[in-house]
Formats: structure tokens, C-alpha cells, sequence
């Protein structure tokens, strides 16, 4: 039984529901399938369809259902990074001459994947749009335009974009709306929902939600392109292990919870860095100021745990801010139970050109913040105690 739509339900019952028939062990929690190989005692009939690994397995499998159910989609797949979720898509609806329009504001790793590899060995065009203007996408199209790549928020400065909308001119041209959907979670935001085709998360951010997994995940209903991404699974090997799935499975439990609470904390951090006085500017949907605050409402949830903002000072003055911060750890990633803190120019966007970082906006004064569930007051004051170290 499920909770139908029920997020807080499904995330805890769904791929593990206990086996009480007779000979079955009446598990509570799915059992971490670690044999690389299965037995079989005929020939031609793989034992409960399960042959290797790589192909297929019981606790993999279980996170996969679990995955789909939370985007309320048909199908999930779960990789051994997002990027190796990213990849897989790229090799299984693009070929060379093909043509993408991307956010301008993407995770550095992404525009990475793209440029370097895509771009470069498989000349894949990529046209980098300011995603905010719908209009942007619109004139962006072209007759060999077989992918819309979106991020909403953008990673790291907290763009939206009317995914219903976009969706619904893909729609009308025949291209693939793929919807990067790591900063929201599936508690706060559905994109299949919204009309978009495919959904990706990086699972190690909110879905595992305690820093110790990588992994990555796609979502979608087209039974069509279903089979074509789970062939390219097997085929390229950019499976999530079964410990990892395991770990994911537990973390996605605690999903709903770890999300208001990171929501709450994120409100309350964004409305303090707002009004302090060497702060510039702050970058999260859920401010009034917000300039996409009504279609954050529309078509999310909550507002997520992530925010960006600018310090009044040069990269300098950034360094010996994040250095003196003692609760909130200096790291890249995000989505961790734990307050994490860092400098996109310097870390998660170094890849980019310095041209390309200020062309979208990612300054040396930018800090992405990723909030943590920890008692606010204490990050408050964290927050506080390290911009005094700067005049």
C-alpha cells in the first residue's frame, strides 16, 4: 500500500515493502544486495529476472521505484553521479549536429560536461540563454534543436524559469525538456508536472541528504524513451552501487522532514543577511523582493534550502569571511543535514572562463550558502560573527 501522492509516505514505503509471503523474510527495510552475480537453475530463466549487477539489482531496483514515485513519474534510474546521469542522457538523444538550449546559469559541472566533452568530441551545439525571459528560449530555437536543458533555481544564483511555459513551446516543436531539479527536491518541486519530459537530480544533494553518497538520478514517464536511457544504463555501466542505493533509500525517508527544516532555516537566514550591512544582495525565491517571487509560488512549493548573496567587499574580504566561519563548513556540495558554505568562482564554477562567470553574474563577492538543519540562531550567528572580520 501507498499513500498515493503522498510524498511523506511514499518516500518510506515505496521499494520496500516487506515480503510476507512463506519463505520470505518480512524485511522492513530492503536488504543491501551486494553479489555481483546471480544464480540461476535453468539456463534460460534468470532467477527473479535478476543475471548481473550492472544490469539489474534487487536494492537498485527498490531505489529506482522509490525515485519515480517521488516525481510522480513512470520509471527512475539510478547513476553513479548526476554527471553520469547528465551523460547518459546526452548519449541517448543527441548525435552529432544536434543542437541544446541551456540556462546561462548552470552548475559549473554541467557547462563542463557540455563544452568539453559534448561540444568538442561529439560537435554538439550548445546555446546558453537567460532562461528568466521565455522569449529568450523562443528565439533560441533551431530546425536541429532536440533538447531545452534547464535548471530551476539555477545553481548559484537562484534563477527561475517558467518550466509550464517553456514546456509547453518545446512541446509544439518536438524538443525534449530536461529539468535539472537538485535545489528543489521533489518534496518542493515536480517538473514532470509542469509538462517538462525528463527529470535529473544529483541524488548526493537532498535525496541522500547526509554527505555520504554520490550518486545520480533521471525520472520520466515516456515508456519510449524509458527503455532507450535503461539499455544506455547497462550498456555504459553508470550504475549506482548497491550501498549507495541502500544509503539513498534510507536518506530519501527523511526527505519531507530534512525539507521544512531546511526551508525554515533558509527564510529565516535570507531575511537576516537582507538587511545586514555588508551584504549587497541576497538571492532566494522565497524574499517578497524576490524579483520571481510570484512564479516561485506558482510553481514550487517551498522555497528550497539553498541562497546566494554578495558581500559588500572584493574576493579578498570573501576569503576571510568563509575562513572565519566555525560552525558552517567550507565545502562544495550541498543539501547535507549540515550547513555547507562556498565560493563559486573560486570552487564549484572554476571551470568557467573568468568572461563567462561575469557574464552571468558570478562575481568574486558571490557566496552560495547551502542551509543545514541545525538550530538557526546558532548559523544566524555564525553568519554574523564571520562578516566582522572585514570592514
Amino acid at each position: 500500500m501507498t499513500g498515493k501522492n503522498n510524498i511523506e509516505t511514499n518516500a518510506i514505503h515505496v521499494g520496500e515493502e516487506p515480503n510476507l509471503k512463506e519463505g520470505g523474510s518480512g524485511d522492513v527495510v530492503i536488504p543491501i544486495h551486494l553479489s555481483s552475480t546471480f544464480a540461476r537453475k535453468e539456463i534460460n530463466k534468470p532467477t527473479g529476472g535478476y543475471e548481473y549487477s550492472r544490469s539489474g539489482n534487487p536494492t537498485r531496483d527498490a531505489l529506482e521505484k522509490k525515485l519515480a514515485i517521488l516525481e510522480d513519474a513512470k520509471f527512475g534510474l539510478a547513476f553513479a553521479s548526476g554527471l553520469a546521469a547528465e551523460s547518459v542522457i546526452a548519449l541517448t538523444l543527441l548525435k552529432s549536429g544536434d543542437h541544446v538550449i541551456a540556462f546561462d546559469d548552470l552548475y559549473g559541472g554541467t557547462k563542463r560536461l557540455f563544452n568539453h566533452i559534448f561540444n568538442k568530441n561529439f560537435k554538439i551545439d550548445f546555446s546558453y540563454v537567460d532562461a528568466r525571459n521565455t522569449e529568450n528560449i523562443k528565439h533560441a530555437i533551431k530546425d536541429n534543436t532536440k533538447l531545452i536543458w534547464l535548471e530551476s533555481p539555477t545553481n548559484p544564483l537562484m534563477k527561475l524559469c517558467d518550466i509550464k511555459t517553456i514546456s509547453e513551446i518545446a512541446k509544439n516543436k518536438n524538443i525534449i525538456v530536461v529539468v535539472d531539479n537538485t535545489f528543489m527536491s521533489s518534496y518542493f518541486q515536480k517538473p514532470l508536472n509542469l509538462g517538462a519530459d525528463i527529470v535529473i537530480h544529483s541524488t548526493t544533494k537532498y535525496l541522500n541528504g547526509h554527505s555520504d553518497s554520490i550518486g545520480g538520478a533521471i525520472m520520466l514517464s515516456n515508456e519510449e524513451i524509458y527503455k532507450k536511457l535503461k539499455f544506455n544504463q547497462n550498456a555504459i555501466g553508470a550504475i549506482l552501487s548497491p550501498f549507495d542505493s541502500f544509503l539513498v533509500s534510507r536518506g530519501i525517508k527523511t526527505l519531507a522532514l530534512r525539507m521544512e527544516r531546511h526551508n525554515e532555516n533558509a527564510i529565516k537566514i535570507a531575511e537576516f543577511l537582507k538587511v545586514h550591512p555588508k551584504i549587497r544582495k541576497v538571492n532566494y525565491p522565497g524574499l517578497k523582493e524576490y524579483p520571481q517571487y510570484e512564479l516561485a509560488k506558482q510553481q514550487m512549493s517551498g522555497f528550497g534550502g539553498m541562497l546566494s548573496f554578495e558581500i559588500k567587499g572584493n574576493l579578498n574580504e570573501a576569503k576571510l569571511f568563509l575562513e572565519n566561519l566555525k560552525i558552517i563548513s567550507l565545502a562544495e556540495s550541498l543539501g547535507g543535514v549540515e550547513s555547507l558554505i562556498e565560493h563559486p568562482a573560486l570552487m564549484t564554477h572554476s571551470s568557467l572562463s573568468q568572461e563567462e562567470r561575469e557574464k552571468i553574474g558570478i562575481t568574486n563577492s558571490l557566496i552560495r550558502l547551502s542551509v543545514g538543519i541545525e538550530n538557526v540562531e546558532d548559523l544566524i550567528n555564525d553568519l554574523d560573527n564571520a562578516l566582522k572580520n572585514f570592514d
